[in-house]
């Protein structure tokens, strides 16, 4: 495993959590207007905000508990993923599904619309990397992670493929694009309203396994770096009597609830801006950097053609950093920014990169 410690507080403590798992109480609030038609924007922002404080309350005890209620929120996903796709499947309408506007294949508008769907399509990729992290803890993992991460792409893009085609063959998608709870309009026009309130009910329950997983593995990075003085030290505190990251946590968890004010659409795309420029990108350029400065470190993995997939990767994802928006861009941009300044205090005060010459630790370690 081979990290520079200044990059390592990039993988250790990404920013972009908290708007990740706000995107899910956001989802779930929407879904929840079907029971309440009535519910003004800003009472669905509170709501929001009540299910990021539920799941706090919920994840604010042992890990052996919490380890019980997220096996029984990943069953409730399962069978929505599911039920989806089967009844999908069995209506399944392909001149619905191929019914192509008469100017989908024009430049202006093929591209304006692959950057907006990308945008989307790689939003349900986030997390697919998270095997990544493991890689002092898996056998051989300049093999084993590779092969993960691929597997994970291909089912991950074939329940996308699934569910989405499926929908519009079925709903037309001039409505599909206009609604806001698709799932609850898809199984409404096959089952009607007791279809409607079933897959309601299995979508909440779906958003959220996903906020209450995603705070659970994002409050577990900064206690991490904080404890390997790669973060404040505050943050590096366990709860005195269940021993699992309490300030971490209830910090992350006020970040999310701020996030939720956000509008859905706004807070994703600001969201794929951010992790692209820091992440995806900022990470094309590490790797770059740190095969010309050491070309001692050993490689375990291997990328054919190098250096012209990186190129490649690099311009693919400016693409679809361009296609998030301006106003995306702006808060991704100001976002990063308290991020950067936070940072430089931190590392000021620790004499770290940039204030010293960063550290390059190569360990090899087999299991």
């Amino acid at each position: 495993m081979i990290y520079e410690k200044d990059m390592f507080v990039q993988d250790k403590l990404d920013d972009s959590k908290p708007h990740l798992m706000s995107t899910g109480a956001i989802g779930l609030a929407n879904y929840l207007s079907y029971f309440f038609p009535h519910s003004t924007p800003l009472e669905t922002k509170f709501i929001a905000v009540g299910v990021t404080v539920l799941t706090v309350i919920l994840l604010y005890r042992r890990i052996n508990s919490v380890a019980k209620i997220s096996t029984i929120l990943w069953g409730g996903m399962i069978l929505t993923v599911v039920l989806i796709i089967g009844t999908a499947l069995m209506h399944f309408n392909p001149s619905l599904a191929f019914d192509f506007p008469k100017n989908a294949f024009e430049p202006a508008s093929f591209f304006t619309g692959l950057g907006a769907g990308m945008l989307l399509s790689i939003y349900d990729y986030l997390g697919y990397f998270t095997s990544c992290y493991l890689g002092d803890e898996v056998k051989d993992p300049g093999r084993t992670l590779p092969r993960v991460v691929t597997l994970s792409i291909l089912l991950v893009a074939l329940i996308d493929l699934l569910m989405n085609i499926g929908i519009i063959g079925v709903v037309p998608w001039q409505e599909a694009m206009k609604s806001g709870n698709i799932g609850t309009l898809f199984m409404e026009r096959i089952w009607g309203t007791p279809g409607a309130v079933i897959i309601t009910i299995l979508i909440v329950w779906t958003c959220f396994a996903s906020v209450f997983n995603g705070l659970l593995g994002a409050s577990r990075l900064p206690y991490n770096a904080a404890k390997d003085g790669l973060f404040f030290k505050p943050f590096a505190k366990l709860h005195p009597k269940y021993h699992f990251p309490n300030v971490s946590l209830l910090i992350l968890g006020a970040i999310m609830a701020i996030c939720c004010f956000f509008d859905l659409t706004t807070i994703i795309n600001a969201l794929m801006a951010l992790t692209i420029v820091i992440q995806f990108m900022g990470q094309i350029v590490a790797l770059t950097v740190l095969r010309k400065r050491r070309p001692d470190l050993k490689r375990p993995y291997k990328q054919w053609l190098y250096p012209l997939p990186s190129i490649l990767a690099f311009i693919g994802w400016a693409f679809v950093f361009y296609s998030s928006g301006w106003s995306a861009i702006g808060l991704a941009v100001v976002w990063t920014v308290i991020g950067a300044i936070i940072y430089l205090f931190w590392a000021r005060k620790h004499q770290d990169w940039p204030f010293s010459k960063p550290v390059i630790v190569e360990t090899n370690k087999e299991i």
